[in-house]
């Protein structure tokens, strides 16, 4: 094999739902196709653009949101993103309480704690509320409070419902302290987590990048086919602060919610979902334009080689 092309990837933090990304390095997939990876975490998702602006990573995965609203703030933004990985909204609202019957029209009845530590989870759910007549303003919502706050707000019973990713909610069910009332999921698919690079780099880089979206189409294949718990097998390392039958819980969920994307294409309508989530919250000022956001060239390029 040709020497590996070493790639500097950003990462904004670690959570179960990034779990095909450390797959696909525990995996082998990168190493197969002849790129050697090294990952820094940011932080943030704005700690990671700004590693891309300023050449401190080659790539980065983070959401098509970010690179929405760059493009909406700066029309020449050289963000693009590409090779989906993450293609649903992985957040759920969590109350202390079961409630079968909960239906997302009835959340201006509770108090809910809304994400604050980033905004796209709130972003679509408030177009959620819109699509069905609801006024999100009507909404009783705490938006100041870290995810970790909420979930202990909602086991104290301080709070009504919350708005969670994993392993929180694994974390309250296996307490016996919370449980699942509705998933963003069900929305259907919204572009979520993809790589992350500038033109310039993708130009640069492009057998590299192409090479990595081959990795990552092997292991979406290999997710599907072999299911969470081979993914927990595979990714438990990543996560030490998680015990084991937690992780699994999580992965478990997300994988019967199908949260992970068959295709690496990031789809028109899953991104323009996003896109029409974000206007209608006014958070950018027009609906974002696919072809300048995506580069869908490196995953057909990396489809028609595999």
């Amino acid at each position: 094999m040709a020497a590996q092309s070493r790639v500097r990837i950003a990462v904004p933090f670690r959570v179960p739902f990034y779990a095909p990304f450390y797959a696909t390095v525990e995996l082998g997939a990168y190493a197969r196709y002849g790129v050697d990876v090294t990952m820094e975490i940011g932080g943030s998702g704005k700690a990671v653009v700004e590693a891309l602006l300023a050449g401190a990573a080659d790539v980065a995965w983070g959401g098509p949101a970010r690179v929405m609203h760059d493009m909406d703030a700066d029309p020449e933004s050289p963000l693009r993103c590409f090779c989906s990985v993450v293609k649903r909204d992985p957040f759920l609202l969590v109350g202390r309480d079961q409630h079968p019957e909960f239906r997302l029209q009835d959340l201006p009845a509770f108090t809910l704690g809304s994400v604050s530590e980033v905004p796209t989870p709130w972003l679509c759910l408030q177009d959620d509320l819109r699509r069905l007549g609801i006024d999100p303003d009507k909404v009783r919502r705490i938006p100041d409070r870290t995810m970790q706050e909420n979930a202990a707000a909602v086991a104290s019973g301080e709070l009504d419902v919350a708005q969670l990713f994993e392993p929180h909610a694994a974390l309250l069910e296996g307490r016996g302290a919370g449980a699942v009332w509705a998933a963003a999921a069900d929305r259907g698919d919204t572009a979520y987590t993809s790589f992350i690079a500038t033109a310039r780099h993708i130009d640069e880089r492009r057998e590299s990048f192409t090479a990595m979206c081959r990795a990552m189409a092997d292991t979406l294949s290999w997710i599907a086919a072999e299911g969470p718990k081979s993914l927990t097998d595979a990714v438990q390392g990543h996560y030490p602060d998680i015990e084991r039958a937690i992780l699994e819980t999580a992965l478990t969920r997300y994988f019967k919610l199908g949260i992970w994307s068959a295709s690496i294409h990031i789809s028109r309508e899953s991104f323009d979902r996003l896109g029409r989530a974000l206007l209608s919250a006014g958070s950018v000022k027009a609906l974002p334009s696919y072809e300048a956001c995506v580069d869908g060239t490196l995953a057909e390029d990396a489809l028609a080689g595999r």
